[in-house]
């Protein structure tokens, strides 16, 4: 018997030794024996080479083939090991690698210009060349960044009442990836916790140096505050940027209707003095006025009318009314909703090259949940809560049963719907562009290296 027959017999009999205990029932929670399953029956090998290939993997003359083996990953183990520098050269060197190894996280990193596991060998040679030279623009949004204006949780916590901050994100993001910046090939991943990543995968994208990865990422930046901050947000110019009207017209003013709601903003006085502190009033004559009407509605209030959705009314009327002649009261309201709702950037990580982000589909061990990719043409019906867990789908496999020769086995769980949605939506279109660049930029080669000859 082969080591990879011993491999899939022992996650054979891990299964049928779960259904002869519960049945079909796996207990909640996360460790090495359910990871070894899902490493040895679920995870994505294939796609996951297929997406980080590029086009590479082919028989096309300008295929690089060693575009792939010089790809980090890294490796988190369970005992707080971290492995740096992993590179492999096929899909099944990496499979082999992840069953041995069963890390509890896969980060993946750039496209050095040498294969990373041997980089001291370089090193010692004298010449500095080890560097990146190809990474994915990413984007880490993380909701403990929105602590501050979610009332709900707080730090890893989340729920269907905050998570909306993460949908504004995307939406608002995705947005301007594809119309301001032209590009097309962007996955966006459930974190498995408390936030989403953004891959940016396009030639194009890929290949930007670290300064225009930081004029993107800057062209998004407009929350500059924390927890401490009277003005977190800071625009520049008499009117907003058309990118931020956009998205303040087309989506921020919506969702901030919900989180008034969802949050209650301003349901309590020590909620709505941070917003009155917000607003640019020296001799205190708005910010008094109105506080003097919330506290009196406060103690009189017999309206059926949400106090939180009466309140922002209030304030937008005195803001927006043209009498008072403070400047930047008007632009208020604006910032009022951009602190609220605004996309919060990690902004390192997308500024420099050889940032690590997890891979998609990873399970965090935390949650036990599987980093699935999100559709940002229908962000909003994400549920977090409702990702499938380790537990959940050692338990769809065991009422599946033994599966039929050439069945995929997470077509029995509910893995298989984010498998063949990254496919269909993401993997597939991103191939194809990739084959077409990849003839254009030979075809040119052909032809200079003809008119050279020609000369």
């Amino acid at each position: 018997m082969t080591g990879e027959q011993v491999s899939k017999g022992s996650d054979d009999m891990m299964i049928d030794e779960y259904e002869q205990k519960q049945g079909s029932v796996v207990p909640e929670g996360f460790n090495s024996h359910y990871l070894k399953v899902y490493y040895g029956k679920l995870f994505p090998y294939a796609d996951i080479f297929k997406w980080m290939s590029y086009g590479n993997d082919g028989k096309h003359p300008a295929c690089d083939q060693s575009y792939f083996s010089r790809r980090e990953f890294s490796f988190t183990l369970d005992n707080d090991v971290y492995l740096r520098f992993q590179s492999f050269n096929s899909a099944s060197e990496l499979e082999s690698s992840v069953k041995e190894k069963c890390p509890v996280k896969i980060d993946i990193g750039p496209v050095y210009s040498v294969d990373p596991s041997k980089r001291h060998a370089y090193a010692q040679s004298g010449d500095n060349v080890f560097t990146p030279v190809e990474r994915e623009l990413i984007f880490d949004i993380d909701m403990s960044d929105y602590d501050d204006v979610r009332y709900c949780c707080s730090g890893a916590d989340v729920c269907l009442e905050c998570w909306p901050l993460m949908t504004i994100a995307i939406k608002v993001i995705d947005t301007a990836l594809r119309d301001d910046f032209g590009f097309s090939h962007i996955l966006w991943v459930y974190s498995g916790r408390r936030g989403v990543h953004c891959w940016v995968c396009d030639g194009k994208a890929r290949r930007l140096t670290n300064e225009q990865r930081a004029a993107i990422a800057d062209y998004f930046r407009v929350y500059k505050g924390n927890e401490n901050s009277q003005k977190k947000v800071s625009f520049t110019g008499h009117a907003l940027h058309p990118f931020l009207s956009r998205a303040y017209t087309g989506v921020l003013t919506e969702f901030f209707k919900k989180l008034l709601l969802s949050q209650k903003i301003f349901s309590t006085e020590e909620r709505y003095e941070k917003i009155l502190d917000m607003i640019p009033d020296p001799d205190q004559s708005i910010t008094s006025e109105l506080r003097g009407r919330w506290q009196e509605k406060r103690q009189t209030s017999s309206s059926k009318e949400d106090i939180n959705v009466v309140r922002w009314e209030q304030l937008k009327t005195m803001l927006q009314s043209g009498k008072p002649k403070v400047q930047g009261l008007r632009r208020c309201v604006e910032e009022i909703v951009f602190s609220f709702t605004y996309p919060r950037l990690d902004m390192e990580v997308s500024k420099h090259m050889n940032h690590l982000l997890k891979a998609p589909f990873c399970v965090h061990p935390k949650t036990g949940r599987v980093c699935v990719p999100i559709d940002p043409n229908h962000c909003e019906d994400f549920d977090p809560t409702a990702v499938p867990t380790l537990s959940t789908l050692l338990e769809q496999l065991n009422i599946g049963g033994l599966r039929a020769e050439g069945d995929n086995e997470w077509d029995r769980t509910a893995l298989g719907q984010s498998i063949r949605f990254f496919r269909s939506s993401f993997l597939q279109p991103l191939l194809k562009s990739c084959k077409e660049e990849m003839e254009s930029s030979y075809t040119a080669r052909l032809q200079q290296s003809k008119n050279s000859f020609n000369w």
